[in-house]
């Protein structure tokens, strides 16, 4: 398979299930509440939404929705122009391509979340009934003020943290605590592959580089 058809499918895949997954959550579960995956309390179906960055971290500043939106739609493109330069190297590692496009995917599946979900659903709350898709008054918020929804919750155990640990210790503390999405997954399963396996590509000198190094050498 073509490296590029390999991250077109990629970013496909992982945008359809995303949105579709989020879709659901949003329009048949209420703000807060949970569902057992299999019935295992420690993996759970949990509906929030966050207006921040990945696993619910937020940006507090003035007008920080509309940056931040702005700025994942910047360093998107960014990110799509460098995998098509990416993609007209022979000699890429197909490993690399697949990081890279699992990074543009996710980043790809928060960016409609906060870009189009205020405009197209209604506002979800904890109690009443959930969200509708394209309400007759309009969504909850405008363009580019949308939230994330995240549902992914897996909160494995707690413990106690040592009482010598500045600010936090003596504090019962929550492993994994964040709730997030498939997008999020994409995005960190892409980072920590880069990583872990494909450093090097990063440590290669340019072009430029090496001919000024050899120059200075001569």
């Amino acid at each position: 398979m073509k490296n590029s058809n390999l991250v077109i499918g990629i970013v496909l895949l992982v945008l359809i299930v995303d949105q579709t997954i989020k879709v659901w959550v949003k329009t048949h579960m209420l703000y807060g509440e949970m569902i057992p995956i299999f019935g295992w309390d420690r993996a759970l179906i949990h509906f929030v939404e966050n207006e921040g960055m990945a696993f619910g971290q937020r940006f507090n500043i003035p007008h920080g929705k509309l940056i931040l939106s702005l700025f994942r739609i910047l360093a998107a493109t960014f990110l799509v122009f460098f995998i098509r330069s990416l993609l007209r190297s022979p000699e890429i590692a197909k490993g690399l391509v697949i990081s890279f496009a699992l990074i543009l995917a996710g980043a790809l599946g928060n960016i409609i979340d906060s870009t189009f979900y205020g405009l197209l659903f209604s506002a979800s709350y904890s109690h009443g009934l959930p969200a509708e898709f394209l309400p007759p008054g309009g969504g909850y918020s405008s363009f580019l003020h949308g939230k994330v929804v995240d549902m992914l919750y897996f909160p494995l155990f707690e413990i106690q943290l040592p009482s010598w640990i500045p600010r936090l210790g003596g504090r019962p503390m929550l492993f994994f605590g964040p709730v997030f999405n498939l997008a999020d997954v994409a995005i960190s399963w892409g980072v920590v592959q880069i990583l872990f396996f494909h450093r090097s590509f990063f440590q290669q000198a340019s072009p430029a580089e090496g001919q000024l190094q050899k120059e200075e050498e001569e």
